[in-house]
């Protein structure tokens, strides 16, 4: 499958391709943001690829890593092949001032929600998603709350023995 992913980047999208990496036997094409939208479609579309299944989407803050240099966020796409039994994955980076890129839901129905999750922990923003608004976090929650700048706060949780008792903050 290996083989195949590669001839597929090589033959549609060899400007798409900034990178290629392979981790504990699980293959990762680093692309450029511009060109996601028609690699998933082509993957999707692909009878021998057979890529019909959207695992997970998350994203990873490199700041103040060195990694930072490459863009500060990183998207990642986690797909795999039933027919193959066989996962990969798609990466994206993106810069601290734009972290945008298209959304991949009219393709995957799962990345409605997935991309939804990013957005409201991440702040990466999926452009043309039909549903934008936030999934996990308060609607009043300024900010993103998995972004390394994120201000840590600790809240002692209230439990029935404590319930009575107003909530103390640990500095």
């Amino acid at each position: 499958m290996e083989d195949k992913l590669r001839q597929f980047f090589e033959s549609n999208f060899k400007d798409a391709v900034v990178r290629e990496d392979l981790f504990r036997d699980q293959l990762s094409f680093y692309i450029r943001k511009e060109y996601l939208y028609d690699v998933c479609e082509a993957l999707i579309s692909d009878d021998a690829l057979d890529v019909k299944f959207l695992s997970d989407i998350c994203a990873l803050d490199w700041l103040g890593d060195p990694e930072e240099k490459n863009g500060r966020f990183e998207v990642v796409y986690n797909f795999f092949s039933l027919k193959h039994k066989y996962r990969f994955f798609i990466k994206v980076r993106l810069d601290d001032d734009t972290p945008e890129i298209d959304s991949i839901a009219a393709l995957w129905q799962t990345a409605n929600w997935l991309e939804r999750e990013v957005t409201d922990l991440m702040g990466v923003v999926f452009t043309g998603h039909p549903d934008p608004r936030k999934i996990l976090t308060p609607d009043d929650l300024e900010g993103h709350p998995h972004r390394k700048d994120f201000p840590l706060t600790y809240e002692i949780p209230q439990f029935s023995y404590n319930k009575n008792e107003p909530p103390e903050v640990i500095k």
